[in-house]
């Protein structure tokens, strides 16, 4: 019998939350982890002190597994080099790692070689089958998600081919998923647990700017769309979002039109910046990146992270516990 996603990280609830750059803080991911569930936190391009900052508080905030997320294709191989060094180095075992598309194989080596737990999510079965090949647990992305995009398949449709493709590997669904409901689809489809995104946007301990949680938790799917505008600092990918003036008009001039504090350092942001909107952000909220999956249709409002973990824990602590329920 395959393994469920908690088994694997020795979890409660097989629940992934994701690595949302600039929202998903040490706050996020130690409520989550603390909760039962698997936190983690966006390491984005934090390098040097400002990724140390994080990974102290991370480590303050909780014993339990969590992870920090990296995204090869938005730092290049020396920097994410320097970034996985920092991870391994400075955090205990129980920190895993969690990257948004695919490295190199000497990351993946690294990796393995010092222990630790390694999550990496694509949008295709070659990638998939890449990423379990080296052990990882394979979160299997769909275009119902928010955020950026890894392929072109729907969430089940690449869930299945991944566990016919195999049998044996830990496979975590994710897009689309806003209610207990919908886990148990993504688990029907043959997923060992899901990933969250949408829904800790709004929870109270996420850094997503007031407006922004306003919006998703207002939202329904057809409020979102599927472009490519918000492309600087993140290009060449598509993305899902909230719609915006932004997304209606892409040829609008590329001015600054917010600013925005990281780690203690500030920032301007232009217009289609691929920078979502924090409560350290200010200025012109309502045309800035609002990743938003098509889950935002069963989110009504803002929780605490443990709240939203104890909502999917039933339908989530184990595939042997949802077979036996609906057999």
């Amino acid at each position: 019998m395959r393994n469920t996603l908690a088994g694997v990280l020795g979890i409660e609830v097989s629940l992934l939350q994701s690595g949302m750059g600039g929202v998903a803080g040490p706050e996020l991911a130690c409520a989550v982890s603390n909760a039962g569930a698997a936190g983690c936190v966006g390491g984005y391009k934090l390098v040097g002190d400002a990724l140390s900052a994080v990974l102290s508080r991370l480590t303050a905030g909780t014993d339990r597994p969590v992870g920090v997320n990296l995204i090869p294709e938005v730092v290049g191989p020396e920097e994410l080099d320097q970034q996985v060094t920092q991870v391994l180095d400075e955090t205990p075992q129980h920190v895993y790692l969690s990257l948004f598309g695919m490295p190199g194989d000497a990351v993946f080596d690294r990796i393995t070689a010092a222990g630790r737990h390694l999550v990496v999510q694509v949008g295709t079965v070659k990638d998939g089958v890449r990423a379990a090949g080296q052990g990882s647990v394979v979160v299997a992305q769909g275009i119902e998600a928010g955020g950026h995009l890894l392929g072109e398949s729907r969430r089940d449709t690449l869930v299945a081919a991944l566990r016919e493709a195999l049998p044996e590997a830990c496979i975590v669904a994710a897009g689309g998923i806003g209610s207990p409901a919908e886990a148990g689809r993504a688990l029907t489809a043959g997923a060992d647990g899901v990933l969250l995104g949408t829904a800790f946007v709004v929870a109270h301990e996420s850094r997503a700017h007031s407006y922004f949680k306003g919006a998703v938790s207002t939202a329904d799917e057809t409020d979102t769309v599927i472009t490519d505008v918000y492309e600087i600092g993140w290009p060449g990918r598509r993305h899902r979002v909230l719609e915006t003036a932004a997304t209606r008009d892409g040829k609008q001039a590329r001015k600054f039109i917010g600013r925005t504090v990281v780690e203690g350092k500030p920032y301007l942001i232009p217009r289609f910046s691929a920078a979502a909107p924090t409560e350290a952000t200010s200025g012109r909220i309502e045309e800035m990146a609002m990743y938003c999956g098509l889950s935002c249709g069963d989110i009504s409002g803002v929780q605490a992270a443990a709240e939203i973990v104890a909502e999917f824990a039933r339908i989530l602590r184990g595939i042997e516990i949802f077979e036996t329920e609906i057999g």
